[in-house]
């Protein structure tokens, strides 16, 4: 007798739906938090004992754990991790080097994104492959800047620089690392060779199980959270009669609570692989000034900024750190010769926008944040010229709080019009959600060159005597 469509769930599609959650995202949770026992068995078996055999290790976990995930196809990661090797034996550490290792990992990436994409955010081998994309690029960056005269490097590139070429095996290892294979963090080669050699934090088991757990348990809570959030509001709503419905300011408010909900789901990863990291020792980062150790080498966010920010810069600050420093070290900073910050930081956006899809949402959210940061910047440069002003609206601790309350509002509302298109993806769904809106915010912040000579104006006009940036006198 046939058995009904429920008998032929496997039990992980089985506990997915109990859940309300996706079988590949449940798939990707279990692959972090297997990171834990990983660690665990690492620490009291093999911290600071042969290096190969450390390296055999991750690469055995990390490769089990992209076969759960994926099955057959962690070809795609073998296949350029011995790409990026063997241009390493050919080329060496060159600019050309650079440049084809630049050009065949990010190819690959949109070439796995072209033919494993849909009309929604996918959990397919493409996901960690963006991961593993940029640290390979980033291996050749290194091997390149360890041929040149150390005084010729910034301080980043002298952390990072490799004097000599990694091996298969060391290169491998590092990007099959099982506590950030999946979703991150980004950390160096460098770094990596360090703690399997015990440079990083020495002979002595670390005592960091606690802070990793610490870290771990609170990114179990914003899973939570965020699977509560979501269940109120998930993302098929913004899109809804029911939403459209509504009034335009409930619209706004509405969008930012929902655009915080949804952060979590990556918050959450992010957290939690950290606390494997932290728990390895690999994320050990020196001292504080108390001598107590930091363990924040693999932070990809710093919650207590990113909860309390009142504008987008804190955001931008807090969210995705690793990859936001990755960019700035090998994206923006490298543009310098063009002598132009606007295109340098154009470049790292599209770059970003890029290397997270082909979908038009990602090109559309990174544009907005361009224009974002370019008010804020300027605004308040013009603001803290005039004393007066700032004085005006800093005295008391009653205008103090009015002013964070409006900022904190101004964030939340306008983060979640930014995010809308990141998470929509598609341009039928994020237009009709900007149409819905009255494309508010690109009035507000993309209009800012057309209207920022009045509101100077009117800046100038009330602020009185102006303070010179350059010359620290008033005019």
């Amino acid at each position: 007798m046939a058995g009904s469509p429920a008998d032929d769930l496997t039990f992980l599609q089985a506990f997915a739906n109990l859940l309300g959650a996706p079988e590949p995202a449940l798939r990707l949770l279990i692959s972090i938090l297997i990171g834990y026992p990983i660690v665990l068995l690492h620490r009291y078996t093999l911290y600071c004992r042969s290096p190969v055999l450390q390296h055999l290790y991750f690469i055995s976990t990390g490769i089990s754990i992209a076969l759960f995930n994926y099955g057959h196809n962690v070809i795609h990661s073998a296949v350029c991790v011995l790409a990026a090797w063997l241009l390493l034996v050919v080329m060496g550490g060159t600019i050309k080097s650079v440049i084809i290792s630049f050009l065949f990992q990010m190819t690959y990436l949109l070439m796995g994104y072209y033919f494993t994409g849909t009309d929604t955010y996918d959990i397919k081998w493409s996901m960690p492959h963006c991961v593993l994309t940029l640290r390979l690029i980033a291996l050749t960056y290194d091997v390149y800047d360890g041929t040149k005269d150390p005084a010729q490097l910034s301080n980043d590139q002298q952390k990072t620089a490799l004097s000599i070429r990694p091996s298969l095996l060391e290169v491998a290892a590092h990007t099959y690392f099982p506590a950030s294979f999946m979703v991150g963090p980004q950390f160096s080669m460098r770094r990596y060779l360090d703690f399997v050699s015990g440079t990083l934090l020495g002979s002595a088991r670390p005592p960091c199980l606690l802070p990793g757990l610490l870290r771990g348990g609170l990114g179990l809570i914003y899973l939570a959270v965020y699977q509560v959030g979501i269940s109120y509001l998930p993302d098929a709503y913004i899109n809804s009669s029911e939403y459209n419905d509504s009034s335009i300011w409930r619209r706004h408010v509405v969008v930012g609570i929902w655009a915080k909900i949804t952060l979590y789901k990556y918050i959450s990863c992010w957290l939690i692989a950290e606390g494997v990291c932290i728990m390895s020792g690999l994320a050990f980062n020196g001292r504080d000034t108390d001598g107590c150790m930091r363990w924040d080498g693999c932070r990809n966010v710093k919650i207590l900024l990113w909860e309390g920010s009142n504008q987008f810069t804190h955001l931008i600050e807090s969210f995705n750190t690793n990859t936001n420093a990755w960019v700035a070290q090998y994206v923006y900073k490298r543009l310098r010769f063009l002598n132009n910050r606007y295109i340098s930081q154009a470049a790292a956006l599209v770059f970003l926008a890029v290397w997270h899809g082909l979908h038009s949402g990602y090109y559309a959210c990174f544009f907005m944040e361009f224009v974002v940061i370019n008010l804020e910047k300027d605004l308040s440069s013009t603001v803290s010229k005039y004393p007066r002003i700032v004085s005006a609206i800093n005295a008391g601790p009653i205008l103090i709080f009015i002013k964070f309350v409006i900022k904190k509002l101004y964030v939340v509302i306008f983060m979640g019009y930014c995010l809308g298109p990141f998470v929509l993806l598609k341009f039928h769904r994020w237009w009709d959600f900007y149409v819905s809106l009255y494309f508010s915010g690109h009035i507000i912040f993309a209009g800012w060159p057309l209207y920022a000579p009045v509101v100077k104006g009117v800046l100038k006009a009330i602020g009185g005597e102006r303070v010179s940036a350059d010359k620290g006198k008033k005019e």
